[in-house]
């Protein structure tokens, strides 16, 4: 992955990105927390991050139209304006107006922006990047979203732990507010498409033409999706419960030692990602869509030890070291996967349907997240002194559906 194989405005994404996803995920880490630290109920925590994530799913095919239709720079430095201003807004009002729907709707607007934006990158990379190294690319830009995904949670933990919450808002307005400055030199080829009719119509029918393709002209794409959904619905959203839940709950902790712990966790598993986006752009000629099954199945696997010393009550720090390593072993293997599947992807529609085809796939593979997030945070509030018998059921189902599922890997294969 030698620099010299990427023009200047790929590096500028790449730069961009890091210093963007750095405030995103301070902030996924610490909004969050807060609210469980201040309601101590894992079904709010739980319904808040559900409704949290709605906007993102329904934005995103929205995002792919944007991606395809409007002027990508533009629409990256005005997401990450928005997103400043959303922090400073919630800056004023908080202490003046109630917390949960302060929380909710702060959330929701942030996780809405996301979904526009990443599409929007995502369409980005093959316009900037040679297909011979589309793979690569890609495995740079997980790469830099995964490091800046690692640093936010650790030092947000930090800073969290120290000073509390105004900090980290602080320096998620100064990071977006950066990155859109920087993002303003970028140079993406654009030319603008004719279009007929209002903009409900042209959006409609751009969906359409997209749905279209993901279920008609390559129906395998859509088969992988569910297995991506499975997935979000019964290890990742797991994870993004429970983790938190049983680190700052369940597992003896001060406040202040679990808020920190929580924060190495997501360092942790954010480095999974780096290992997975290193490991992708490493293997690149090597991998293929036949080794999904063992991926997924590794998944499912990387769980059961967190599980087994929760039901045996073994020492609190051996607990959290378990749990956390299987984050970090489940974000890696899941990594390679997603990445695999999204250069496939990036290959097969025409260039004016490539984001709104990406978002459209990426709609469907998440559809589940807010489901399982909301299911575990009921789990886990009901579970009391079990909360173990998750990371014995989810694991088993995946695996059942991953064994189910094998033959399509080949067909997926043969058709690409």
């Amino acid at each position: 992955m030698k620099i010299a194989n990427y023009s200047k405005d790929f590096i500028l994404v790449a730069v961009g990105q890091i210093i963007s996803v750095f405030g995103n995920q301070i902030l996924r880490y610490a909004l969050p927390l807060y609210l469980l630290n201040q309601t101590g109920s894992s079904a709010l925590f739980g319904t808040i991050m559900a409704s949290a994530f709605l906007p993102m799913l329904v934005l995103f095919p929205v995002g792919g139209i944007i991606a395809d239709r409007l002027n990508k720079k533009n629409m990256m430095v005005l997401l990450d304006f928005c997103t400043a201003l959303l922090i400073i807004s919630f800056c004023l009002l908080e202490g003046k107006i109630d917390l949960v729907p302060l929380m909710a709707i702060t959330l929701m607007f942030l996780s809405g922006i996301q979904g526009g934006y990443q599409p929007v990158v995502q369409a980005s990379i093959p316009v900037l990047v040679d297909e011979e190294h589309l793979m690569q690319g890609n495995s740079i830009i997980n790469l830099i979203n995964s490091l800046s995904g690692m640093l936010g949670p650790v030092m947000g933990g930090i800073l969290f732990s120290v000073a509390g919450l105004p900090p980290i808002l602080y320096v998620s307005i100064a990071c977006f507010s950066v990155s859109a400055l920087m993002e303003m030199w970028i140079r993406i080829p654009f030319e603008k498409k004719p279009s007929k009719g209002n903009i409900i119509a042209i959006g409609w029918g751009d969906l359409k033409e997209s749905f279209h393709f993901l279920f008609r002209e390559r129906p395998v794409l859509w088969q992988i999706s569910l297995l991506f959904a499975s997935l979000g619905l019964l290890l990742t959203s797991l994870v993004v419960i429970g983790l938190p839940v049983l680190v700052t709950q369940h597992l003896g902790f001060t406040p202040d030692t679990a808020n920190r712990l929580y924060g190495y966790a997501q360092g942790v598993m954010a480095a999974g990602a780096i290992l997975g986006g290193l490991l992708a752009g490493i293997l690149s000629g090597k991998l293929s869509l036949r080794t999904v099954p063992f991926l997924l199945s590794g998944c499912a696997l990387a769980v059961l030890p967190g599980g087994i010393t929760l039901q045996i009550q073994a020492d609190s720090r051996l607990v959290y070291l378990l749990l956390t390593t299987g984050g970090g072993v489940l974000v890696a293997l899941s990594t390679i996967f997603q990445i695999q599947v999204m250069s496939y992807l990036q290959k097969l529609p025409p260039q004016h349907l490539t984001g709104k085809v990406i978002s459209c796939f990426m709609c469907v593979c998440m559809c589940t997240l807010p489901l399982g997030q909301l299911l575990y945070g009921v789990i886990f509030e009901q579970t009391g002194n079990y909360p173990y018998i998750p990371f014995y059921i989810a694991p088993f189902l995946l695996i059942g559906i991953t064994l189910l599922a094998r033959h399509i890997f080949k067909k997926i294969t043969d058709q690409l």
